[in-house]
């Protein structure tokens, strides 16, 4: 690779090009055809987890910021909901023609936008959801892109932001860039500290209502399974009680949380992923 800095799509499709991280791809859901990768998504754990949150406004109508090839869109489409994707990027692979060509080809529809959170073409109060996916640590200013999202929220409404990069201290954003597959490419990552996301959250003007740490929820830790999730619970059990007892504990979805709330307070990895639940009074 040369020292040129790469746009998004090119550090995308570099990361496409290398056989070995196949399954990063997966993950990602950068694999083609885009029509499968979507499916794929809705039948994936983290969209049932983040239905069962979202489920007392689903369906309604849903702006989906950062949409990139309109994974959830079309999630959230598919649920019956009338879905808004915002995204500035034009590419085909990772951006606004991408969405188009998902609803196009499947006949879900999609309305699509090119602009940014920071300035939402949209009038005040007309969305019940308003939902990101890795979008918040990509902020230009997360302060104004938060306070746009309230603006647009119907009172009663929701506002989610998924799977965010924690850092613990300012110190450890450097750490976290020299780990990212991409970043090295296209120089567009970022993490934020868990106060700077809350204060954020509340100053736009939104009660929060969970900070969902990262192995409280597979919306969190996937591609883990619940099931894998539940290993770990049985190993960590196992280790103090035996092998019997501790599978029969770790069936206990009291324990599980507790196990997920307690090794999330143990994490310091730079990077780290957090989610946000929070309602326009």
């Amino acid at each position: 690779m040369s020292d040129k800095i790469l746009t998004w799509e090119e550090a995308v499709q570099w990361l496409i090009n290398q056989p070995e991280r196949h399954e990063l791809v997966k993950h990602c859901y950068y694999d083609d055809p885009l029509d499968s990768a979507a499916e794929r998504f809705t039948q994936s754990e983290e969209w049932t987890a983040l239905t069962k949150l979202l489920k007392h406004k689903l369906p309604g109508q849903v702006l989906d910021i950062g949409a990139g090839r309109g994974i959830s869109s079309y999630a959230f489409a598919k649920a019956g909901c009338s879905v808004t994707a915002l995204e500035p990027n034009p590419s085909d692979l990772v951006g606004a023609v991408a969405i188009r060509n998902l609803s196009n080809s499947t006949g879900l529809s999609i309305q699509v936008v090119q602009d940014w959170g920071e300035t939402l073409p949209f009038p005040d109060h007309g969305f019940d959801i308003v939902y990101g996916r890795a979008v918040l640590h990509h902020a230009q200013d997360l302060n104004q892109l938060c306070k746009e999202a309230s603006r647009v929220l119907k009172h009663g409404g929701y506002f989610i932001a998924t799977r965010e990069h924690i850092i613990s201290k300012k110190e450890d954003l450097q750490k976290f860039l020299n780990s990212h597959p991409l970043h090295f490419l296209y120089r567009g990552e970022n993490a934020y500290l868990l106060k700077e996301y809350t204060t954020a959250i509340r100053s736009a003007g939104l009660q929060l209502l969970q900070n969902i740490a990262p192995f409280e929820s597979v919306i969190n830790y996937a591609p883990m399974t619940q099931a894998e999730y539940q290993n770990l619970v049985k190993s960590f059990l196992a280790r103090r009680f035996g092998n019997t007892l501790g599978s029969k504990f770790a069936e206990f979805k009291m324990v599980q949380d507790f196990y997920g709330w307690y090794i999330s307070q143990k994490l310091n990895n730079p990077g780290r992923l957090y989610s946000f639940l929070a309602v326009k009074p």
